[in-house]
């Protein structure tokens, strides 16, 4: 009897241990970690569980490695973690940095796409993100557009300016398929909501007048009211004689400097020789471009001058138009002449 007792009383005490070691083990692994600054850390795809542990004992992250694995055995953490980048912070316990792994709360990157870009100046910008994988580097833009399911289409102004977050390894051609698929849903609904009346016979034309909308103007007040220019031109039979399409058309001959010559030049974007629409965006939009060829403002005014400063005038007669050429880019022009904002 006396010997059960003691046997019983030995089971209490180890059982007693047990407990005291689990409860100072969760409350270690409650606590905030050892660093005491924030840190990016790299689970590596198939990395073992004992080996991240190791790993973020020697980077001092992790103090206690070994009750950190038996809490992951235990919970059946250790099998679930996923590779990928964290942010692991300074406030965090060992707990909280095991959930970030079992739940994939990887680091995520910024990337914005401009408004006003062309498709040429996307693909050099993308190639030159260090966190995506590039694969577009030698496709040529018809190659891209076959990746991304749309062979044939022409690949200028089919991407939705705006500001998408991705993870360390996304590659370029997924994002530029977020951005196609983000624009096709934005032009759909502003489409369906459209002014009636408006001089478009698809979507599509309405998604070209807004790419020379967007490279017209930064201004946000005025791209309203440009809209309302080019629309009332194109109800009158007027060409649109907008620079920025003659530019796009001119391709790598444009040297900055846009000449008389220039405006003659015979190719299909440019809106001197031809009228009504050029046959493709020439640059990217956003949702106010596209909001303001949709819902133009209402006036009497047809033509427009670049002021210097970033903004313009808008007359409503040739002769208020010629007057304000004068003024604004005749002999008096300022030396610090802009045709668009600073921030352009």
């Amino acid at each position: 009897m006396i010997k059960v007792k003691v046997l019983l009383g030995v089971l209490l005490l180890v059982l007693a241990g047990f407990i005291a070691t689990g409860l100072a083990a969760y409350h270690y692994l409650s606590q905030p970690i050892s660093i005491t600054d924030d840190m990016v850390f790299e689970l590596r795809p198939g990395q073992p569980f004992g080996a991240v542990a190791t790993e973020l004992h020697e980077l001092g992250v992790i103090r206690y490695p070994q009750a950190w694995k038996v809490y992951a055995l235990v919970t059946g953490s250790a099998h679930r973690i996923q590779a990928g980048e964290y942010d692991i912070r300074a406030e965090n316990c060992p707990i909280e940095v095991l959930n970030q792994f079992t739940n994939g709360e990887v680091r995520q990157y910024a990337y914005t796409l401009v408004e006003g870009w062309t498709f040429q100046q996307v693909l050099a910008d993308l190639q030159s993100q260090d966190k995506l994988q590039v694969v577009s580097v030698e496709l040529s833009p018809a190659d891209i557009m076959a990746r991304l399911g749309v062979a044939g289409e022409h690949p200028e102004g089919r991407f939705f300016a705006d500001t998408y977050h991705y993870t360390a390894g996304t590659t370029d051609l997924a994002l530029l398929a977020r951005a196609r698929t983000q624009l096709q849903q934005v032009l759909a609904a502003e489409w369906d909501t459209r002014d009636v009346g408006l001089p478009y016979e698809s979507a599509h034309q309405a998604l070209v007048m807004a790419s020379i909308i967007e490279k017209e103007t930064a201004v946000p007040d005025e791209r309203d009211e440009i809209a309302g220019v080019f629309v009332r031109r194109l109800r009158k039979n007027m060409r649109l004689q907008t620079d920025p399409t003659v530019i796009y058309g001119l391709g790598s001959a444009y040297d900055g400097n846009l000449r008389r010559k220039d405006l003659k030049s015979d190719t299909p974007y440019n809106t001197y020789v031809h009228k009504g629409l050029p046959p493709t965006p020439i640059a990217m939009v956003g949702q106010s471009a596209l909001s303001a060829a949709l819902h133009p403002e209402e006036g009497d005014s047809l033509y427009f001058v670049a002021k210097g400063d970033g903004s313009h005038f808008f007359s409503a007669t040739l002769d208020q138009h010629n007057r304000a050429v004068q003024e604004y880019q005749g002999r008096n022009r300022a030396k610090d002449y802009r045709s668009t904002p600073k921030s352009q």
